[in-house]
């Protein structure tokens, strides 16, 4: 062999060398799950429930006479196999889900999602030895769609339950369940993201993982390396239907909480302010004076409510409590939720550009807070142009001013070409601020908008339907 053939014979087994040492060190790198698997895997159960439907064919109505068909049709319907009925006579159909848990307590508590087992008449759980026990609910909270089980027995094995505020963004998670009825399927991915909020959803900061989470995944553990338990798994973001990337998890603190609160008094109580609240974007933030976009926007406040009683105000934009900095409207929720009825907080706020901090003693949220911002708005009597906005108001009336729950405001008559048309205004929105101004007639309306800045951004306060929101918008001319 030439000097030349071996040099490059050499040359060949050193890359060789080289690309091995490469492909081992990156696979000793990866992580070893197995070890965590074993020893978690028996505490997590699959949850299948039952509920009782009325059936379809007897919903509107008993069979029909059949003495009133005709020949041909008499003996199908005699030879139609029949519901089976309940003791009280009703025809009755059963509903199945199925979904995932985790024992927290070795005397049989469990752990999963409320949507798992909301509305079910029985719960069974299956258990890793696939023995099956039927389950009592001890409560539920739909709004951190939480639920609470137990079921009869002793020295069960149980997780290990973790700290979920320490869990770090880039962290390697687990997930154990019962996808599509597949038990202690295992999927692995990383942490995303933390303190996301998803609509609907304002009490719970979500974990967002890329676990792959499929129907049936929901209530089960996420688990960190530690291979304590972080989260539970519960919702999932799709377009299609299935996984695709985007899977998020219940805080194991939060849920921790609701869990003993369901234990001790079988619901949950949660701290409340009374205001709705808005995002504060880059135009909200010029026309408010802030540096930069940051706090929540106070769009609203319930009458009578902690917030109201405390002197807080419509335009406050809230930046921090008890020292905490609101960075995103989403996570005054957060904050506030996790405190009790009676409570004291300081909240840091900008009132017309100023700088104020504000007392406020916390209440108790309502049992159903769907209603509380109820309100219509009425047709307007007697009315007022500002052709620069291109939008026709009127004075609100004491009726529409009581419906409504306001002092002052003007209501939209019509909207023609301009700036109000561009930005969505509609016939019968209210409006209660204008330039960070409140509006007490359509005259000062009227007055106020005379007076607007060119090419920067401006606040106004606008009801829809009652709720309540800040929208910006520039006059060029």
């Amino acid at each position: 062999m030439s000097i030349l053939r071996l040099k490059s014979y050499l040359t060949v087994c050193a890359a060789v060398l080289m690309l091995g040492q490469a492909v081992t060190a990156q696979a000793e790198a990866l992580p070893d799950f197995t070890n965590l698997v074993e020893q978690a895997s028996p505490a997590v159960v699959n949850i299948s429930t039952t509920q009782k439907l009325p059936d379809r064919s007897a919903a509107s109505g008993d069979m029909p006479d059949l003495d009133d068909l005709p020949p041909a049709f008499r003996d199908f319907f005699r030879n139609m196999p029949r519901s089976p009925r309940s003791p009280k006579g009703d025809r009755q159909r059963e509903a199945q889900s199925l979904g995932s848990g985790f024992i927290i307590s070795d005397d049989g508590y469990v752990l999963t999602n409320n949507h798992v087992v909301a509305d079910a008449d029985e719960i069974i759980v299956r258990l890793s030895d696939r023995s099956e026990l039927k389950a009592k609910l001890v409560g539920t909270d739909a709004r951190t769609d939480v639920a609470l089980l137990k079921i009869e027995g002793k020295n069960l094995p149980t997780v290990k339950l973790g700290d979920s505020d320490k869990l770090k963004v880039g962290e390697w998670v687990l997930a154990i369940g019962s996808p599509f009825g597949f038990d202690h399927s295992v999927t692995k991915g990383i942490v995303s993201a933390k303190g996301r909020t998803l609509p609907n959803d304002a009490y719970v900061p979500f974990i967002q993982t890329d676990v792959a989470i499929n129907p049936g995944n929901s209530g089960g553990p996420l688990f960190n390396m530690n291979g304590e338990v972080v989260g539970i798994n519960s919702q999932i973001f799709t377009r299609s239907g299935g996984f695709m990337g985007l899977s998020f998890a219940i805080p194991i603190d939060v849920a921790m909480d609701v869990a003993n609160q369901l234990k001790k008094d079988g619901k949950v109580s949660r701290g409340w302010l009374g205001v709705v609240i808005q995002e504060v974007n880059k135009d909200l933030a010029e026309s408010f004076g802030l540096d930069k976009p940051a706090g929540a926007l106070v769009a609203q406040l319930v009458e009578d409510g902690p917030a109201a009683k405390s002197g807080l105000q419509v335009g406050d934009v809230i930046l921090s409590m008890n020292g905490q900095p609101i960075v995103m409207s989403a996570d005054l929720p957060h904050l506030v939720g996790g405190l009790k009825a009676g409570a004291k907080a300081s909240l840091e706020v900008i009132r017309e550009g100023k700088r104020k901090t504000i007392d406020v003693t916390v209440g108790a949220m309502p049992a159903n807070d769907d209603d509380i911002m109820a309100g219509d708005a009425a047709k307007p009597q007697g009315e007022s142009n500002s052709n620069r906005l291109g939008v026709s108001v009127a004075d609100l009336t004491a009726d529409q001013k009581k419906a409504l729950d306001l002092k002052s405001g003007v209501v939209i008559k019509d909207v023609q070409d301009g700036p109000a048309a561009m930005i969505g205004l509609q016939p019968g929105d209210v409006i209660t601020h204008l330039n960070n101004q409140a509006i007490g007639s359509a005259k000062e309306f009227t007055d106020i908008a005379k007076g607007l800045p060119k090419n920067r951004s401006v606040s106004m306060r606008v009801l829809r339907q009652g709720r309540a929101s800040f929208i910006t918008f520039k006059l060029s001319e």
